[in-house]
């Protein structure tokens, strides 16, 4: 059983994908409301697969010094962890409003969940992944035509908790 099985196996979890790109203030508000719901215990878990149009969202530890081009996108603050995050056209985009009473009341566990479920999900696609100690995400190795190795981060983790109902989750470039 792998991390990814443990994280969704005690109780069924309800998988949503939007056909079109969601707004970000639109995804905000929809997720706002399940995860109080989902609190009050009057909704089910809900994983949302979707996209947004082109934007930055900035998590709790975003410096405004990083962004090249601050005007180039739409900025939205959010109450995630992590700094900026870049979401667009092609970018899958995973909400998990999750209810970790149930499932383990363990941020790093359920963020190493995320993760794994991740890498499993691109290893079906045939990309190798893995996480990189003391770093959040998921990274792939690169090598360029000269032969010069690299890395690149191929999916962003950032969530939020609230009454211990998980909300905001990955982006996977």
């Amino acid at each position: 059983m792998s991390n990814t099985s443990a994280l969704f196996s005690k109780t069924p979890v309800r998988w949503q994908s939007s056909p079109t790109p969601v707004l970000y203030p639109d995804a905000v508000s929809t997720m706002e409301a399940r995860v109080s719901e989902i609190a009050a215990g009057l909704a089910e878990e809900r994983v949302w697969i979707l996209e947004h149009p082109a934007l930055y969202t900035a998590g709790t530890s975003a410096d405004v010094a990083d962004l090249i081009e601050p005007d180039r996108f739409p900025v939205f603050k959010t109450g995630r962890g992590g700094q900026y995050t870049y979401h667009g056209p092609g970018q899958l985009v995973g909400y998990f409003m999750l209810d970790l009473r149930t499932r383990g009341r363990d941020v790093r566990a359920f963020v190493a969940g995320l993760e794994q479920l991740t890498i499993d999900t691109l290893a079906d696609f045939g990309v190798e992944a893995d996480r990189r100690t003391g770093r959040i995400g998921v990274w792939v190795n690169m090598t360029d035509s000269q032969g010069q190795k690299s890395e690149a981060k191929i999916a962003a983790i950032g969530v939020r908790i609230r009454k211990w109902v998980s909300f905001h989750g990955i982006s996977i470039n």
